[in-house]
């Protein structure tokens, strides 16, 4: 149940914040990973496990830092942009962090398959793994500092009068007082 007033509209404002950076997000990340490109040849798919991983480091540290690091940032947003867009405070964090990265992985393994008919784009194994390890450090990092600031503020709301950042994410444990109805009685 969403709160009615000032908070209760912060909440849905930062929803909504939420929903429209990830849908631009992912938008970004389509065009980057599933537009074609004009290649003379493409290598083959790799589908074993931390071989293109093994590879880049092969060729040197700039170019595996480079590639490696373009990996786990191509969906690092989703880690901290999922969250906000489900609005959730009182959540357990090992199921938001599960829910995120499944979600995060699926998003990937998604582009990974889209990409099979793609001209110029090639399936990899290992950017399924590092865009998952992406989004999964970036929620470490930021989702539940993030979230126990907001529940701070949320005991800790600013004097009446005053304006502050009251804003409360959808908050499951207080839904308010339960309504009561009056009793009628039968008549003899």
């Amino acid at each position: 149940m969403q709160r009615q007033g000032p908070a209760g509209s912060a909440a849905i404002r930062v929803r909504a914040a939420g929903v429209i950076l990830l849908l631009a997000h992912l938008l970004f990340v389509a065009w980057l990973t599933l537009r074609p490109l004009d290649v003379l040849w493409v290598t083959a798919a790799n589908l074993e496990p931390l071989a293109g991983i093994k590879a880049d480091l092969a060729m040197g540290p700039l170019v595996a830092a480079r590639r490696i690091g373009e990996g786990l940032l191509l969906l690092a947003p989703l880690g901290v942009l999922l969250p906000i867009a489900g609005g959730r405070l009182a959540v357990s964090p090992w199921a938001s962090l599960a829910r995120t990265v499944a979600a995060g992985a699926l998003i990937s393994l998604a582009i990974e398959l889209l990409q099979t008919g793609v001209p110029g784009q090639v399936v990899d194994v290992d950017s399924l793994l590092l865009n998952t390890v992406g989004v999964a450090l970036a929620h470490l990092l930021v989702v539940p500092a993030g979230r126990a600031r907001l529940r701070r503020k949320q005991q800790f709301p600013t004097a009446p009068g005053r304006r502050g950042n009251t804003a409360v994410l959808r908050d499951e444990t207080s839904q308010g007082a339960t309504p009561t109805v009056p009793r009628v009685g039968i008549t003899p």
